[in-house]
């Protein structure tokens, strides 16, 4: 049975915001406002889709008593009822509580695991695929730093996505992705099994996350690279140090002033990742059965080349389209691991 007491409140606090901003709220208040105005729109459109059908089925019950329309009333009934449990579970899903940075841009980390060269291509390899994706979505995928190998692998690939609801469908993409495959370096034919790690953290304003100037210390270099011409003849750029937790984050572009930037908004962007994550810990117990709890040291996939195949160990999903999902069709993954992580929170809410 849905809350109706709380769909009711919902109502009217939309209702009360609505009026407030048509109003004209002050300026200080009307980016608060209006970030909770925009999360409870989709909320009540849903109350009163479901409102809508439930009054429906009443008049079509009622016609019931009317012998002339006895028998179009029992078809509409029918139909309804039928369409009467979608409504309700799509208003359930709109109920779910909220993580407050789906609505945020991601930072893309990728660093090669285990399996040396192998793994640094196989980096590679997820880089574009997220970069595919991303481009398929209408996203901006901006890279912030890439160091890569003489091989053309990744040792190290940071990005910044920006676009509607782009944390919200990466962020279980967070782990260790294994590939099992021919390495090009192998001249025997041998299929071997190298890893590597993924991180999607949601970015953090600066007014969230304080970064005294006495807490970092920032370093310009000459930036490195495969060798050519890519690599920069000056010292432009940058490594910021987070003195108390040892984090360490570099950007190597053109501009001296851009990297500044960049790593302050990667930095800014772990910093927000640990206290999550210190948040998460309290509800250690709630998180196991959900996909989404960011654990990088997990095994989440497994990239099968010779036989076509990516196994999703988290939920048990296997599909035999592993070209495609290289190019960046990750919807059915990702849509599959949302559905998972929904039915996992409805069944804990309804406990």
């Amino acid at each position: 049975m849905l809350p109706l007491e709380k769909l009711d409140q919902i109502t009217r606090r939309f209702e009360f915001l609505e009026a407030r901003l048509s109003a004209g709220a002050p300026p200080g208040e009307i980016a608060t406002l209006s970030r909770e105005y925009s999360e409870l729109k989709p909320v009540v459109a849903e109350i009163a889709a479901w409102n809508h059908a439930r009054a429906e089925v009443e008049a079509a019950e009622a016609m019931l008593a009317d012998p002339e329309m006895r028998g179009l009333a029992e078809e509409e009934l029918a139909r309804l009822k039928a369409d009467l449990p979608d409504r309700e579970q799509r208003l359930r899903l709109a109920l779910l509580p909220r993580d407050a940075a789906d609505a945020r841009p991601a930072i893309l980390e990728i660093r090669p695991g285990t399996g040396g060269e192998e793994a640094a291509l196989f980096a590679a390899d997820l880089l574009r695929m997220y970069q595919r994706h991303a481009e398929a979505q209408g996203w901006r995928f901006q890279l912030l730093d890439l160091a890569e190998t003489e091989l053309g692998g990744v040792r190290e690939a940071v990005a910044r996505i920006e676009g509607e609801g782009v944390f919200a469908r990466l962020k279980y993409e967070s782990g260790v992705h294994r590939v099992q495959r021919v390495p090009e370096t192998e001249a025997s034919g041998r299929i071997h099994t190298s890893a590597a790690t993924v991180a999607v953290l949601p970015e953090a304003e600066e007014v969230e996350i304080d970064i005294p100037a006495a807490d970092i210390r920032i370093d310009t270099m000459r930036a490195s690279g495969a060798g050519g011409q890519h690599v920069n003849t000056t010292d432009s750029a940058v490594r910021i140090t987070h003195l108390p937790t040892g984090i360490i984050v570099t950007s190597a572009e053109k501009s001296q002033h851009q990297n500044r930037a960049n790593c302050m908004a990667v930095l800014r962007a772990r910093l927000y990742d640990l206290e999550r994550g210190r948040v998460d810990a309290s509800r250690a117990a709630d998180r196991r059965s959900q996909v989404g709890s960011g654990d990088r040291s997990e095994r989440i996939r497994t990239y099968n080349f010779p036989q076509g195949r990516m196994t999703d160990h988290r939920i048990n999903l296997t599909l035999y389209s592993l070209a495609q999902i290289m190019a960046g069709d990750l919807g059915e993954v990702i849509d599959a691991l949302t559905a998972h992580d929904q039915a996992a929170k409805l069944a804990e809410m309804e406990a």
